[in-house]
């Protein structure tokens, strides 16, 4: 291996450690008995039972799935209907107005898209008395938010997509309903599945926005931990972050593992 190979790959170890020792020594210090997050005082399991027994950041975990969850699904309906319009009916009135909704949160600050949605928010309950901020308010946002990246994965796969097998399907007399959800559907399955997990992730990961659109008793799990690190992390956020991590972790292991037993069986 000459100099230049070694370099490439002394760059990309830096790299690589930058990015995962941090996630490391939290998982490490997560272990720690001391009640110092960045300091070891011996090992133990202490802060796991301390987290599972803190009620606070257990309701806020449950209100963070539930909008993630709620806000991903009504985003891959949204997106997957947009996604179907831009790449299949052509040019129609109003389509460049609809491609510019789709970019438009993609590219403008959350601190903007976040002060928005709250004078909606306001504006609304003035003047109908709905909706109270909570989260509700936060799911209409992240739905705002996240609708326009299911939109990109589900375009981008329609049109890969070949559109002889649903024009054959149309010639042996199926009708366009049953075309969709027997063929485009179960084709485009895949990108549906990207994009609710993006919409997932980028909805439990977000702080800007929910602080703007949530209400009293709705604070969600990233906006619990930021308050928390201000008056000093506790070795609990330490445990809680492992886990996520190691949740996630066995999720793309298995997702991997999936996926190259599918290359497989292709191949065979």
């Amino acid at each position: 291996m000459n100099r230049r190979n070694w370099g490439l790959w002394a760059v990309m170890a830096l790299g690589y450690a930058f990015l995962y020792v941090p996630i490391l020594s939290v998982a490490v210090y997560s272990f720690s008995a001391s009640r110092m997050a960045t300091v070891w005082g011996g090992f133990s399991t202490r802060w796991y039972a301390a987290l599972f027994a803190n009620e606070q950041i257990m309701e806020a975990l449950g209100r963070s799935l539930t909008i993630a969850a709620l806000a991903a699904s009504f985003a891959t309906l949204l997106g997957t209907a947009s996604g179907l319009a831009l790449s299949r009916f052509g040019r129609f009135p109003g389509r460049g107005l609809l491609s510019l909704m789709n970019s438009a949160p993609m590219v403008m600050p959350d601190v903007m898209l976040g002060l928005s949605s709250l004078l909606l928010f306001v504006s609304l309950q003035q003047a109908l008395g709905w909706p109270e901020r909570g989260m509700s308010t936060i799911m209409i946002a992240h739905v705002t938010l996240t609708a326009c990246y299911v939109t990109v994965v589900v375009r981008s796969r329609m049109a890969s997509l070949d559109d002889s097998l649903e024009e054959a399907a149309m010639d042996l007399g199926a009708r366009p309903w049953r075309v969709f959800f027997l063929i485009t559907l179960p084709l485009v399955a895949p990108a549906l599945l990207a994009g609710w997990l993006l919409a997932f992730t980028l909805s439990l990961d977000d702080l800007v926005i929910a602080s703007f659109t949530s209400g009293p008793g709705a604070s969600t799990l990233p906006m619990l931990i930021y308050s928390k690190v201000k008056l000093g992390v506790t070795p609990e956020i330490n445990a809680l972050a492992t886990l996520i991590v190691t949740v996630v972790g066995l999720g793309v292991v298995v997702a991997g593992i999936l996926m190259h037993r599918r290359e497989r069986r292709l191949s065979a």
